[in-house]
């Protein structure tokens, strides 16, 4: 890529085929920069896949991809000391205490001498907001906490790119807020942080450019706000008697169904409305992620 300005992630032509033909990335392009950069996609949409290859765990079918400039088919192990990864299933030593974890991981990763050990391990557990728990048995912890330790663990040896994948999975509401707290304030300290999920309020509340990718293609990229524009005066509320639900379901994406009065009042993502009457409102990225999702099923 000679003469072109380099994002600290950059993806280019990238396809990866397992054996027996499946592909599951065809020709990604990305620029990831500095922040907190979003992955959105369905299970199965090529997510994992692409995180795989660009922690060095999965080697590409083809294409090129550049970590802070460095080629990964050609520096997997400096690309690997520069990168902290937070795997959907994590798994951590139950009989240790998050301090005594903490401290294995800081040894594993040649952190010395201990005196510079044990103060980052201090700095990383009070920025995660385990500080308090640090003499706890990791086996434990909430599911919450169990993700926070995750980071954690990450960010011991201060990495300058953390690539975190569907951490919110099985997490409370109040969990998952605070998780997605965490993952804000960590992205102002000059990181790159790629966080990979299905769940949407994950996206929309904290990053500020996202790339939705379905079927191993990547079909936007850009701001959550410029996403959600794409389906301005197709999301439409509407009123239906409770006999008519079952219609209205299989005839549209229904994005949500509140009941009332008289039935439910449906939110209806759609081209057109032509049932009835309808009051058209404003969008938002659920509204759009489903509009994209149901527009590439119905293009199969």
């Amino acid at each position: 890529m000679p003469g072109e300005s380099l994002a600290p992630i950059t993806v280019r032509n990238l396809t990866h085929r397992y054996r027996g033909s499946t592909v599951a990335l065809r020709d990604v392009n990305l620029d990831i920069e500095q922040g907190l950069f979003g992955l959105l996609g369905p299970n199965g949409a090529g997510k994992t896949t692409l995180i795989r290859i660009l922690v060095t765990l999965l080697k590409p079918t083809s294409g090129r991809v550049l970590i802070n400039g460095l080629d990964l088919r050609k520096n997997r192990k400096q690309i690997r000391q520069m990168t902290g990864y937070l795997p959907q299933e994590f798994a951590s030593f139950s009989r240790l205490t998050v301090w005594e974890f903490l401290d294995y991981v800081g040894c594993l990763r040649g952190i010395r001498p201990r005196q510079k050990r044990l103060a980052l391990i201090e700095k990383t557990l009070e920025d995660v907001g385990l500080y308090e728990a640090r003499d706890r048995k990791a086996g434990k912890l909430s599911g919450g906490m169990k993700r926070r330790l995750g980071i954690a663990q990450t960010l011991i040896s201060d990495p300058r790119i953390m690539i975190i994948d569907e951490p919110t999975v099985g997490l409370d509401p109040e969990e998952r807020v605070r998780f997605r707290n965490l993952l804000s304030d960590l992205s102002r300290q000059e990181k790159v942080i790629l966080l990979s999920t299905h769940i949407v309020g994950d996206i929309s509340s904290t990053c500020s450019r996202i790339a939705l990718l379905n079927e191993g293609r990547v079909v936007f990229d850009g701001a959550p706000v410029d996403l959600a524009a794409k389906v301005q005066g197709k999301v439409w509320k509407v009123s239906v008697a409770s006999q008519e639900l079952d219609f209205f379901k299989t005839k549209y994406p229904v994005i949500s169904a509140i009941p009332s009065e008289a039935g439910y009042q449906l939110r209806i993502v759609a081209e057109n409305f032509v049932d009835g009457p309808a009051e058209s409102v404003e969008p938002n990225l659920e509204d759009a992620y489903v509009y994209f999702m149901q527009s590439a099923e119905d293009e199969e």
